[in-house]
């Protein structure tokens, strides 16, 4: 029988073994790792909220209700706190209710688990996050996973599989490690043509993308189609959580239906009144300011880098991937960034499939353009050392 440490020594040989590093400080730009001071380019911190001093100072408040919040939200762990942020949210989204959950983890296994089960079906992009693919699993429903963003193919699943219960598409709306955005105004036309109920984890368009921050639903003209939204508060909104926006029925369904919601010990207080203040920062003059910064950065890095020929697997956000392949060269070049001053984090498997290893970058509103060029000109060097480029 071969034993744990086994297996870690086979990850080891095989460039898959995983440990953490540890930032020493706030989420900033810039942040201290192992003693020394390096350039951020790995974090999901889009706006740059995560250490901004209103939410530093609404999380300081949060705290005159406690602590913690005791319970579950159906024993007594229901604030007034939690109330104000969802209706909060349903505001931002523009539904009739919204629910929250601890993390998008909980929300999407909990969301999907509750919506359909046996003798009920989903359709799922081949490349959606891992916590669709698990809720899916923990439904019972039938799974059907489409080639990524075929709708010609999903359109054949619609008409083929499913039978007669329940029917479920559900996708990213922002691909986590390309980059891209989903096709929703054809994904929301065949779930109308289909009987289908549409979800969108919109946890890396959410306070980033659209004219106001909405995300990819904004951003594709198709906001007030989406059955549930799903999107977190621990990315563009520099807070921590997640949550469900939806109709009125789907919220009281999840509130009596969804495990993960039922059994979790609600979210404390500090964490509700910094995510108020997040949403007020993303609707102000401030907020529009922090995404057309943080587009121009993405621009501008992206454009130094198909310059010098990396293949970016056609991002379209401010996910940047660089393709490299196998796992250990990934690594080595991950490694080789953090010697000069790049933390930048090299994706395998099973977060991606076998031979489409990449380095994921992630730009900041609050980067400076001279960083993000000298952070191009770096990692093109580097590149070339290694014979990737």
């Amino acid at each position: 029988m071969q034993t744990f440490s086994d297996e870690l020594d086979a990850l080891r040989a095989e460039g898959l073994y995983r440990s953490m590093r540890v930032i020493n400080g706030a989420q900033g730009s810039r942040v201290e790792l192992e003693g020394r001071q390096v350039l951020l380019l790995c974090s999901n911190n889009y706006l740059g909220l995560a250490d901004h001093p209103a939410l530093k100072r609404a999380a300081v408040e949060g705290v005159a209700f406690g602590v913690g919040s005791g319970a579950s939200r159906l024993v007594s762990g229901t604030m007034e706190l939690h109330e104000r942020l969802e209706a909060r949210i349903a505001a931002f989204k523009g539904t009739e209710k919204s629910l929250l959950f601890n993390s998008g983890y909980a929300a999407n296994t909990g969301i999907i688990s509750a919506l359909v089960g046996r003798g009920d079906a989903i359709f799922s992009d081949r490349l959606n996050h891992a916590s669709i693919v698990d809720g899916a699993l923990l439904s019972r429903a039938g799974f059907y996973r489409y080639p990524h963003r075929d709708m010609v193919v999903l359109e054949r699943m619609l008409q083929e599989k499913g039978g007669k219960g329940r029917r479920l598409i559900v996708t990213d709306g922002v691909f986590s490690m390309d980059g891209d955005i989903a096709p929703l105004a054809k994904l929301l036309q065949l779930a109308r043509r289909y009987d289908a109920r549409l979800m969108v984890d919109d946890a890396h368009g959410s306070g980033v993308l659209g004219a106001t921050g909405r995300g990819s639903g904004e951003l594709c003209g198709v906001l007030d189609g989406i059955d549930v939204h799903m999107g977190t508060l621990g990315k563009g909104f520099g807070s921590f959580g997640a949550y469900a926006a939806t109709s009125g029925t789907i919220r009281d369904y999840l509130v009596n239906k969804a495990r993960s919601f039922i059994f979790s010990t609600s979210l404390p207080p500090a964490v509700l009144a910094a995510s108020i203040a997040a949403l007020d920062l993303v609707d102000s003059p401030e907020g529009a300011q922090l995404r057309e910064k943080l587009a121009a950065n993405v621009a501008l890095f992206k454009e130094r880098l198909t310059a010098s020929g990396f293949d970016l697997m056609g991002s379209e956000t401010q996910i940047v991937p660089v393709f490299l392949g196998p796992a250990k060269a990934t690594m080595e070049f991950s490694s080789e960034l953090l010697e000069q001053g790049l933390f930048v984090q090299g994706i395998r498997p099973p977060t991606v499939p076998a031979g489409s290893c990449r380095l994921r970058c992630t730009i900041m509103a609050t980067h400076e353009a001279g960083d993000l060029e000298q952070a191009a000109d770096t990692i093109s060097k580097v590149g070339k050392k290694l014979g990737v480029i």
